[in-house]
């Protein structure tokens, strides 16, 4: 089993991912932590010093990589899917987009603008179409997944738990 998930930060990768992989007995992979890893810097520091083409380039390559593995659940970075064949690629596995709705991702962005430096300083206001505008730009890239699934019931442990089934069931596993 090799899933892929995919969506806009605030999505619910990481917790959905993290307790799909714990229920199905399989390492979780977030590819971010995983290229900060590799090369013992911060994706924002590797965005500075490499610039976009760069760092993208080598995230697709840690794409691959990590797309090697048997038996693993990856969440990856919200652009990871607008870039190269990256989309193309995880969907010769599986692959999920989370679909969560703006006013769900601006509930959960809202709180979270302190760790998430591109989102510092923006008013109500701005955060919301910030995430429209970045939904629509996204758009072409989430819908060619093989499968969507909503991620927006993640508050609470059962409807983590809830989550877990519906995609299983999703996936046919």
């Amino acid at each position: 089993m090799r899933i892929f998930l995919t969506g806009y930060m605030g999505a619910g990768k990481t917790t959905l991912g993290k307790a799909f992989a714990r229920e199905n007995e399989v390492p979780f992979i977030d590819l971010d932590w995983y290229i900060e890893e590799r090369f013992h810097k911060s994706i924002r520091e590797l965005f500075t010093e490499r610039g976009e083409a760069s760092f993208r380039e080598l995230e697709r390559n840690m794409l691959h990589e990590v797309g090697e593995f048997e038996d693993v659940v990856v969440s990856t970075g919200g652009g990871t899917p607008c870039f190269f064949d990256n989309m193309e690629y995880m969907n010769g596995a599986a692959d999920g987009v989370l679909d969560v709705h703006p006013d769900i991702l601006f509930r959960r962005l809202r709180v979270a603008k302190q760790q998430r430096p591109i989102l510092q300083g923006k008013t109500d206001e701005d955060l919301r179409t910030f995430i429209v505008e970045a939904l629509d730009k996204r758009a072409p890239f989430y819908s060619q997944a093989r499968y969507r699934f909503d991620a927006g019931y993640l508050e609470s442990r059962s409807q983590i738990s809830e989550s877990v089934q519906r995609l299983r069931q999703l996936l046919g596993l």
